[in-house]
């Protein structure tokens, strides 16, 4: 399947095949979820880039890609960053669910999904995050989708995302998991939720968005001046 890259791709197309080929990193929750985000974004006009901090194969990213292409942000661009090392070893406040080199994948894979849907391609930012996104993170974040996993990676993506967010622009965190506020939110990564609570110095300021299923996501959205 092959697409022009002018030309504005059916999103129920491609969500139906990025859940069936990608479902082990994206679900009937989370694509409708960013798409709505990005859809706000359009209806803004924030400025800033969008910025996914923990890519994988791409799924997500192509996802975003296609729904800014088709809410008149063509010009929006996207940077992703990831190990490509797969996940680093856990922290004290990670459990023992995966192995370190856990969904590792390779920049090409992030081309190819894009290539395959005629989608421009993301910058792409390989390597740790403690050495990438202080110096490769856009100056200006109108959206941000950290699916970092572990304590330390979401702890670091906040300190360097937070600060460069645009007045009311908005920042996803995965798998955090509010179970006061949504009970059938999957806990399974308990310190992602742990490093935004020590992050905004807690109670996290985080909103809980819910799904169908067991999503687990929490909206930050950065102050407008004035706006209390």
């Amino acid at each position: 399947m092959h697409h022009r890259p002018t030309t504005v791709l059916n999103l129920t197309e491609l969500a139906d095949w990025l859940l069936e080929h990608h479902g082990d990193t994206v679900d009937a929750d989370r694509l409708p979820a960013i798409r709505s985000e990005l859809e706000q974004l359009g209806a803004r006009q924030s400025p800033g880039a969008v910025v996914e901090l923990g890519c994988y194969q791409g799924a997500m990213a192509l996802w975003m890609r296609a729904v800014l292409d088709a809410t008149g942000q063509r010009d929006r661009h996207v940077h992703v960053y990831d190990s490509f090392q797969g996940l680093p070893e856990r922290g004290s406040r990670d459990p023992e669910l995966f192995e370190a080199g856990y969904l590792r994948a390779e920049p090409g894979q992030v081309l190819a999904l894009h290539a395959r849907w005629g989608r421009t391609p993301p910058t792409i930012h390989p390597g740790w995050f403690t050495d990438t996104l202080p110096a490769q993170l856009p100056e200006t974040i109108a959206f941000a989708y950290l699916d970092g996993d572990y304590y330390d990676s979401i702890h670091t993506c906040l300190s360097v995302c937070v600060p460069r967010m645009t007045p009311g622009g908005t920042l996803i965190v995965d798998d955090y998991a509010d179970l006061e506020a949504n009970r059938q939110a999957w806990n399974g990564l308990p310190g992602v939720k742990a490093a935004c609570e020590d992050y905004f110095d807690a109670p996290s300021p985080l909103e809980v968005i819910s799904g169908a299923g067991d999503l687990a996501f929490g909206r930050y959205t950065a102050p407008v001046a004035g706006g209390g």
